[in-house]
C-alpha cells in the first residue's frame, strides 16, 4: 500500500485513479514495452499462479473470537484469511459462503476504537460526568462518551464499560477528557478491558469483519487473467485476491501482493525482466511521493500513537525516525498489533511503552524470528531488481528510500512495485469487473 496521504475530497475509485495516473506519468518505460507486458499478463490465466505454500487456503469461521483469530493468523504467519459464514458453509455461492476477509487492519481498527471507549469509562471522573454506570449498555451509552463509529452501532464495548466501572477499575484521569486522550493515559487496564471483560473477550470475527474492513472481498475465477489480479493488487489497493472455481465451494487459491512480488523475483534471468529491473527506481518514478508525504513516527512516541497513525492514514506500516532530520531507525507495521494482543505480559508498562521499546522487546524476546533488526532501505539510484529482491527475500512489505545520513525521503511498497509492470487498458475495468465490483471498491 502506497503511503501517500490521500486528499480529503478523494475516496474510493477516484483515489485509485489518481494514484495510477501518477504512476503512469512518472514511469519512463517505453510504451510499446508496457503494452507488451500488459498483453502478456492478460493472456495468463489465474489458474497458472502457484498455490499457497500449504496447498490449502487457511479460512476462519465467523464465530471465532477475535483473540483466537489473531492467534490463527500469527501461528500460520499470514496477514489475513477469508471468513466463512457457518450458516452457509455448504453453499456453492461465494457471496453466501464468505462474509469477507479478516486481517490485521480490521483488528487494529476495532482494538483502537474499543480502547478509546474503554479508556474514557476507566477514568472514574469521566465516567461519572457522562452518567455511565454498570447498567450502561447499547449504542446510547457509546454516544454518551462521544464514540459514533462502528463500535457504537454494534454495541461492542459499552457492556465492558459498565463492567469496568462497576468493578472499580480506574485509570488516571485523561487531561483532555476525550476518548483519544483517555486512551493515551490508559495503563495495564487496557488488557483487562479489551481482552478479559465481556463482551470484548468473546467478540466474534463476524461482528467486525464488515464494519472495520479496509477493502472489500472481491474474488476472481480460475479462468480470469492475471492482469485483473495485478490491477486489483496495485491500482485498486487490495492486499489479497481470493480465487474461486465456479460451482465449487472452497477458495482455490489466495493471491497476495507478497506472492506476486515473490513471483516477479522468480523471473530473474528472463530478458524482459532483467531489462526492466536493471533500471534505477528513479526511472520508474519511484518513490511515488514527495518527502513531506512520508508518514512516520518518532521513536519516543507511544506505540498506541503509531497504530493510530496507521489507522488514520490507512497505511500498513510506518518508518520509525529520530530527530528533525527524520533519520530512520526502525519500522513498525500493522501486524505488530498481534504482539500486544497475544503477549500482554511482555508489555505491562503499556502506558509508558514507546515505539522504540516495543520493537526492542519484540526482537529481544524472540517474538518474531527473522524480523530484520534494522530497517530495510535503498537509495534513489538502487535498481528495481535489488528492491524486488529485498522485498521478496526479507519478506517485508515496504522499503524506505533514504539519502545522506539515513534521512527518509520516500517509501516503496509492494503495491508500487506491481504497478511498475502494468497499465490498465482502455475500458478494462468495465469489461472485466463490472458495476457491482465498482460499487464495492467505491465504498
Amino acid at each position: 500500500m502506497a503511503q501517500v496521504q490521500p486528499p480529503k475530497e478523494s475516496s474510493g475509485l477516484s483515489s485509485c485513479d489518481a494514484y495510477f495516473e501518477n504512476v503512469k506519468s512518472r514511469k519512463k518505460l517505453p510504451q510499446p514495452l508496457q503494452e507488451t507486458l500488459t498483453t502478456a499478463f492478460a493472456r495468463i490465466p489465474v489458474s497458472c499462479f502457484p498455490q499457497v505454500p500449504t496447498g490449502k487456503v487457511i479460512e476462519i469461521q465467523a464465530d471465532t473470537t477475535v483473540a483466537d483469530a489473531v492467534k490463527i493468523l500469527s501461528d500460520c504467519n499470514i496477514l489475513s484469511a477469508p471468513v466463512i459464514n457457518p450458516d452457509a458453509a455448504s453453499s456453492l455461492n461465494w457471496r453466501e459462503r464468505y462474509l469477507g476477509i479478516i486481517d490485521y487492519s480490521a483488528i487494529i481498527l476495532w482494538v483502537l476504537e474499543s480502547a478509546e471507549l474503554a479508556a474514557v469509562a476507566l477514568s472514574a471522573s469521566t465516567a461519572t460526568a457522562v452518567g455511565l454506570g454498570a447498567g450502561a449498555v447499547g449504542a446510547l451509552g457509546a454516544l454518551a462518551v462521544g464514540v459514533t463509529g462502528p463500535a457504537a452501532v454494534a454495541g461492542l464495548t459499552v457492556a465492558a464499560v459498565g463492567a469496568a466501572v462497576a468493578g472499580g477499575v480506574a485509570a488516571d484521569q485523561a487531561s483532555g477528557g476525550d476518548a483519544p486522550a483517555a486512551a493515551d493515559n490508559l495503563g495495564k487496564e487496557f488488557y483487562k478491558v479489551i481482552l478479559q471483560e465481556e463482551p470484548i473477550k468473546s467478540t466474534a470475527v463476524k461482528s467486525i469483519v464488515k464494519s472495520y474492513r479496509w477493502a472489500p472481498f472481491i474474488p476472481v475465477a480460475t479462468d480470469s487473467s492475471m492482469l485483473s489480479v495485478l490491477l486489483l493488487l496495485s491500482k485498486y489497493r487490495l492486499r489479497n485476491v481470493p480465487v474461486i472455481e465456479v460451482g465449487k465451494p472452497e477458495i482455490k487459491n489466495y493471491i497476495t501482493q507478497s506472492a506476486i512480488v515473490g513471483g516477479l523475483e522468480g523471473c530473474k534471468g528472463r530478458d524482459w525482466f532483467d531489462c526492466i529491473t536493471a533500471r534505477p527506481i528513479s526511472d520508474m518514478g519511484l518513490p511515488f511521493m514527495s518527502p513531506n508525504e512520508v508518514i512516520s513516527v518518532q521513536s519516543d512516541d507511544l506505540i498506541l500513537e503509531a497504530f493510530k497513525r496507521m489507522r488514520d492514514n490507512q497505511v500498513g506500516g510506518l518508518a520509525v525516525v529520530e530527530g528533525p532530520g527524520k533519520q530512520i531507525v526502525g519500522n513498525v507495521s500493522i501486524r505488530d498489533i498481534r504482539h500486544l494482543l497475544l503477549k500482554p505480559e511482555l508489555f505491562s508498562n503499556f502506558r509508558q511503552l514507546t515505539v522504540k521499546d516495543f520493537i526492542t522487546t519484540v526482537v529481544s524476546t524472540g517474538q518474531e524470528v527473522g524480523r530484520p533488526t534494522s530497517p530495510v532501505t535503498c537509495k534513489v539510484d538502487s535498481t528495481l531488481g535489488s528492491v524486488i529482491q529485498s522485498l521478496a527475500t526479507k519478506k517485508v512489505h515496504r522499503i524506505y528510500v533514504v539519502v545522506d545520513e539515513n534521512e527518509v525521503i520516500g517509501v516503496v511498497t509492494l503495491r508500487d512495485v506491481i504497478s511498475c509492470f502494468i497499465y490498465e487498458p482502455p475500458n478494462f475495468f468495465d469489461n472485466y469487473f463490472g458495476f457491482s465490483v465498482k460499487e464495492m471498491l467505491n465504498k
